[in-house]
């Protein structure tokens, strides 16, 4: 090698090491950082994910009820606030809106928010003051914009229907129909494909009807208390801005024997399927739960104790399935991260509403949920994303209380419960500590957990609302990008 060479070789590694300093490698650091945290939100219908968003935003804005966040614990975390969205084309969280409904306003008492029906998002500012002394000299105070995106949980059903065919959905919801309580409910429904045939000609009149009979029993199951996880598609529950597109009319339908043919109705409703997974269904995914860094999955286990053990297994497997469409890991370090795409690093399976569970028992809450989502976070964790489960309340509605009945002093919860003008303290069951043994009880209708609504005095000025570990949610979630 020749001398000018070794020359600017060595050029080239003094300009390496200049760029290899702490202060330079910090800044590196710093910038990659700069890009908003998306953090996801999943959960199926009634799994309180517009509560938990709202309760996000206004702990971060009054943070006085954080005492496990350490950025705030610290003293470091010196605000937040409210931002525009990103998108342009996403509606912003009416955030104000299901605050004033907690609150109670214009001489209502508190309620929780409307169901979700359209897709929103919440975007925050949040600075804090770094925890490192290089970090402190480099940039004495970080931002980070955080984006939480809303939408109906009945569209994550759809995330299931991604990889299978028109077939083998219809053969296993028409099976479902046949069984239990469903089948008095389907029963108008199976009545009118009695009267069709799936290799006839079709036609728009016959495919909208068809949309909308799958529509209406869904709709008729949920309202009974049924599980409605193996069905879908979602947008026939909530169908948002699709209501009466073509693309929403069609339904299962018994297979044909033989080839079905072209422009058949078996043919059109399975070619609507195919352009519902693969234009809704995938283009949903890929701009919202495709670029997602954090997740936070929202099960509520007392509302599927409540309800029974063949709907706590029906979640189960909506959330395997689910989960199954994410990507998940860590890449290799900030660097690998942006070279192979975003992934999700963090997940933390919260079993919310634990304001309903005696606070002796949240413990055994959290196994129950740890129960529930251990072959998913198995999975997870094997590609290098960290999990954490928690019993949490976003939004605590209810307190732990003891009643004396019959010589026994009983756990209850004691909170307002709907057409009831005074607070009432309800017995909703033991928990047991093995989860196989709560499911037992379950399929013999062992609990009754109530659907508290929010007290009295909820929010005040100038305060964070009352919550059962959100703080330490947070803390998982976004606690080491506030370092």
């Amino acid at each position: 090698m020749s001398a000018s060479s070794f020359d600017r070789l060595g050029l080239e590694a003094r300009r390496l090491a200049r760029r290899l300093t702490p202060e330079a490698l910090a800044e590196e650091a710093a910038s990659l950082l700069d890009r908003p945290l998306r953090l996801g939100v999943t959960g199926l219908a009634r799994s309180g994910k517009t509560v938990f968003t709202t309760a996000v935003a206004r702990a971060l804005l009054f943070p006085d009820r954080l005492p496990f966040l350490q950025a705030r614990a610290d003293g470091r975390l010196i605000g937040a606030e409210l931002r525009r969205p990103g998108d342009p084309e996403i509606p912003r969280f009416a955030y104000e809106t299901h605050l004033a409904r907690l609150a109670g306003s214009d001489g209502e008492m508190p309620g929780w928010p409307a169901s979700t029906r359209m897709l929103s998002q919440l975007r925050m500012g949040l600075r804090w003051k770094p925890a490192g002394m290089v970090d402190r000299r480099i940039r004495p105070v970080r931002e980070l914009t955080l984006d939480i995106i809303d939408y109906p949980g009945e569209w994550l059903l759809d995330l299931a229907l991604i990889e299978r065919s028109f077939a083998d959905w219809s053969a296993e919801a028409l099976a479902m129909l046949r069984q239990g309580k469903r089948a008095e409910l389907a029963r108008p429904f199976l009545a009118r494909l009695e009267t069709l045939d799936p290799a006839a000609p079709a036609d728009d009149v016959t495919l909208a009807e068809l949309g909308q009979g799958w529509s209406a029993h869904l709709i008729a199951c949920r309202a009974a208390g049924l599980a409605v996880s193996r069905l879908g598609p979602g947008r026939f529950l909530v169908p948002g801005d699709l209501e009466g597109a073509p693309v929403l009319a069609f339904s299962p339908l018994p297979e044909p024997k033989g080839r079905a043919p072209s422009g058949s109705l078996y043919a059109v409703a399975a070619e609507r399927f195919d352009q519902y997974r693969k234009r809704i269904v995938g283009r949903f995914f890929r701009e919202h739960f495709a670029r997602l860094d954090r997740q936070v999955v929202l099960v509520d286990l007392p509302g599927a104790l409540s309800a029974g053990a063949d709907a706590v297994e029906d979640l189960k497997l909506a959330l395997t399935e689910s989960l199954g469409a994410f990507r998940y890991g860590r890449g290799h370090g900030m660097i690998g991260r942006l070279l192979s795409g975003v992934r999700i690093d963090r997940v933390l399976f919260a079993a919310t509403k634990a304001d309903q569970v005696p606070a002796a028992q949240h413990a055994r809450l959290d196994a129950l949920m740890q129960s529930l989502v251990a072959d998913a976070a198995r999975a997870i964790r094997f590609e290098g994303a960290e999990t954490r489960t928690l019993a949490i309340a976003a939004v605590k509605a209810a307190e732990s209380v003891f009643a004396e009945h019959d010589g026994r002093n009983l756990a209850c919860v004691r909170g307002r419960i709907a057409g009831r003008e005074r607070p009432s303290v309800v017995y909703p069951g033991e928990l047991p500590a093995d989860p196989a043994e709560a499911l037992a009880r379950a399929a013999g209708g062992g609990f009754d957990f109530p659907p508290f609504l929010p007290p009295e005095g909820l929010v005040r000025d100038g305060h964070g609302m009352a919550h059962i570990r959100l703080d330490q949610a947070l803390d998982h979630l976004i606690g080491d990008r506030l370092g």
